[in-house]
């Protein structure tokens, strides 16, 4: 059954030359372009309040990527590219509708796309914002701000770090509280925005967990065995062995040096669970914290300091000649547009404003 959509939301489905999907569209055909791309485990769904918010004038743009919501399940992530794949898709889909030129937001996930994108395409967007971005240099398998791995292997990265019990539910519809540490239902409402925070939308958004493409091909992906803590390494499919440092190549230095460096919002949640320099998702954190056995130490494997990775990237792209803004959302968790819709809309309605 299709997710509803807010009203003056339309869907449609497009076809470009990499994929077929479901894209979510508001405001005039003519109206200044805004893309927004979406996190893990979500879909263009989340993206709804935000995109009713923008002024006049302006046109929201979201679709669901590669592996998610109403993409053809017939098209995977090749991980070895990082998020090549679905930067690649932004632009077909960008090129498909006649955009040249538009600003950018992506959350999650879809922030780790944009500084994928800003590497690739920088001279197709005029602002970008980022919320809760992962970290440039990835996620897990790191130890320090220049993204130095704890293991050659990346040991604790990619699709062997998931719930395995949160995938199995997530493929099977569960819409229950039974267990809330692997429930979809209680992983989000625990770790995607700030408990007790409830989102008025609850049933839609989590209808968009439910429709993610499980398994080895898609989410969470393949991995296989490490002879180093914890056990396992990225594998070679699916979005979050995309999101392993082992694939980040060189795109972090082509990002800070690109001649076209379109002005970054960033903005975070002060109590962001998933994205922080203490990820309670990451191996280095719940080792450290004793909740997997075998930890090496705090010098071998300590938690990734994913903000600080992010800052100090960010810092070497403002010394470069471009720009950014660290927005911090107080008592606010990994989604703070959808926590405060209003707070964060005025941030970025002014960023949009800027260009």
């Amino acid at each position: 059954m299709p997710i509803p959509t807010l009203p003056g939301i339309t869907a449609q489905t497009i076809t470009s030359p990499r994929i077929t999907t479901r894209v979510l569209f508001f405001g005039p055909e003519d109206g200044i372009p805004v893309l927004f791309l979406h996190g893990n485990a979500s879909s263009a769904t989340y993206w709804e309040e935000i995109m009713t918010m923008l002024p006049a004038g302006y046109r929201g743009i979201a679709p669901d990527q590669r592996a998610y919501g109403d993409a053809d399940r017939a098209k995977k992530i090749d991980a070895t590219r990082g998020m090549g794949d679905l930067a690649d898709d932004a632009i077909a889909l960008l090129d498909r509708l006649g955009y040249d030129k538009v600003h950018v937001a992506g959350h999650s996930l879809g922030g780790s796309v944009v500084w994928r994108l800003l590497a690739d395409y920088p001279q197709r967007f005029l602002t970008a914002t980022v919320v809760c971005p992962g970290s440039p240099y990835g996620y897990g398998g790191t130890k320090d701000i220049n993204g130095t791995p704890t293991f050659p292997d990346f040991a604790g990265s990619g699709g062997g770090t998931v719930n395995a019990a949160f995938a199995q539910r997530m493929s099977e519809g569960d819409r229950s509280l039974d267990n809330p540490q692997s429930s979809p239902r209680g992983v989000m409402n625990g770790f995607y925005w700030k408990p007790p925070f409830v989102p008025p939308r609850e049933e839609d958004l989590l209808s968009s967990i439910l429709a993610a493409h499980v398994g080895p091909e898609d989410y969470p992906g393949d991995h296989v065995a490490s002879t180093n803590w914890p056990g396992v390494a990225p594998g070679v499919l699916g979005p979050t062995n995309g999101l392993s440092p082992k694939y980040v190549g060189d795109y972090v230095q082509r990002f800070i040096t690109a001649p076209h460096k379109p002005a970054i919002l960033w903005v975070r949640g002060s109590h962001d669970l998933i994205i922080s320099d203490q990820s309670l998702l990451e191996f280095g954190t719940l080792g450290s914290l004793g909740y997997v056995p075998g930890w090496p130490g705090m010098e071998i494997y300590p938690p990734q300091p994913m903000v600080s990775q992010t800052r100090a990237v960010l810092d070497s792209y403002a010394a470069n000649g471009g720009q950014y803004k660290e927005i911090v959302m107080q008592d606010t968790g990994h989604s703070p547009y959808i926590e405060r819709p209003e707070e964060f809309n005025g941030y970025f309605v002014a960023h949009l404003g800027a260009k």
